[in-house]
């Protein structure tokens, strides 16, 4: 029996049509569902813009200022929408959502405003009986349809993830020889940008609901957990080895990006502190090295050794997981510690060494180009004896920002050298 091959030509150009039919299903498919989905939107967006933007305004419930909190650009969010509308409902969806990007600022004013909108609004519940019964008021219309204001506040958040889902579609069924390819693309880069910039906000409000936890957990207001710059990794329970020789104790750690916190359980006959901890030492990390000392085996547990300038810090735990996991964390906050003062050190080492020194001041060439062919020289040789250092080793994971005091000890230091 013998099988000879179809004829390509005709083959061919049945698969091709078969992909385009497909693209222009699913173009079609994902057009309708936007369509639908964008006039949901603009109808939800109106309820806040005319039943509480519009009439806390004339009735002034609410001063200027509590209203910009509250609602922020959303009445202008609702504007730049109900004119996408309009051209996705005529099929100018490329058209549409490049000019919609070029107004995609009022997205980042909302996204960014999000989380102290929500305090303050509660703050209002809370202490403005009159703005209380209006928005139980206002909710109670049939056009609400039993839905809250905090549900309508949060939904432009909720769009931008929708958007990002359509675009993926309608690009992915859209020929590149198309027009609306390039207009499309270059929304989905917008839309990604304001997505990036809800988690990264979202992500920084969770830290920051950690460090409140934290410094609640803590007694008294001497050991300070706020400061700009701090991210929370962990805490737990780790026995403190002392050098003596005396009996560990178990101590309370809790591990933030550029410090080490051990404090004590105060006393559960308090009446007040019961739950609470002492802060007993802050061990800072950035001049710190990390090493196991023994324990690789899962049954004896291990333990660490943290050398900081002035002292030493041995901790131990009997369970091995926990004793790698907390090993891991330490030495990752230290690496990128150590990889942010690498960068600075060598910023300032720049400013620190001379292009030459006040001894060869004699020897410096007294004509105009005589001295800038000296300087360039000296540059060059400054170049080329930096480029025989060994490299530095760099943490290739995404660095977390300085703080601020650190930031501007380091600029001192700059401004130092340079007189």
């Amino acid at each position: 029996m013998s099988f000879s091959p179809r004829p390509l030509g005709p083959l061919g150009c049945s698969s091709i049509q078969e992909q385009r039919d497909h693209w222009q299903r699913k173009f079609s498919r994902t057009a309708k569902e936007m369509v639908q989905t964008e006039q949901h939107y603009c109808q939800q967006l109106g309820l806040v813009t005319t039943f509480f933007v519009e009439i806390l305004k004339a009735k002034g419930t609410l001063r200027l200022d509590i209203r910009e909190d509250i609602f922020s650009s959303i009445k202008a969010i609702h504007s730049v929408n109900q004119a996408l509308l309009v051209h996705l409902e005529n099929g100018y969806f490329g058209k549409g959502l490049d000019q919609f990007c070029s107004h995609i600022h009022h997205y980042y004013t909302y996204v960014d405003n999000i989380y102290n909108a929500n305090k303050v609004l509660e703050m209002q519940l809370k202490k403005n009986k009159a703005f209380r019964r209006f928005k139980k008021l206002q909710e109670t219309r049939p056009e609400f349809n039993n839905h809250k204001l905090e549900d309508l506040l949060q939904l432009p958040i909720q769009r931008i993830d929708q958007y990002k889902h359509f675009l993926q579609n309608l690009i992915s069924s859209t020929s590149r020889e198309n027009p609306e390819y390039e207009q499309l693309s270059r929304a989905m880069t917008a839309v990604c940008e304001v997505s990036q910039r809800i988690q990264d906000n979202t992500r920084h409000h969770e830290n920051h609901l950690e460090l409140c936890r934290v410094q609640k957990l803590l007694k008294g207001r001497k050991t300070k957990v706020l400061a700009a710059g701090r991210w929370y990794i962990r805490e737990g329970w780790l026995k403190v080895v002392p050098q003596k020789g005396a009996e560990a104790k178990p101590k309370m750690f809790f591990l933030f990006s550029d410090m080490l916190l051990q404090a004590k359980h105060c006393s559960p006959l308090h009446s007040t502190n019961g739950h609470k901890f002492a802060g007993e030492h802050a061990y800072p990390l950035q001049d710190c090295t990390i090493e196991k000392v023994f324990g690789y085996t899962r049954s004896q547990g291990g333990l660490l050794s943290l050398t900081f300038p002035r002292t030493k810090l041995l901790l131990m735990s009997s369970n091995q997981e926990d004793l790698n996991d907390w090993y891991q964390s330490l030495s990752s906050a230290i690496r990128k510690l150590h990889s942010k003062q690498t960068v600075i050190h060598h910023r300032d080492e720049l400013c620190r060494r001379p292009l030459h020194s006040a001894a060869d001041n004699h020897n410096t060439p007294s004509n105009s180009s005589e001295k800038c062919l000296y300087h360039l020289f000296q540059v060059s040789a400054e170049i080329s004896e930096r480029a025989e250092e060994p490299p530095v080793e760099q943490d290739c994971s995404a660095p977390k920002r300085m703080k601020p005091s650190d930031v501007s000890g380091q600029r001192w230091d700059v401004a130092a050298c340079r007189h």
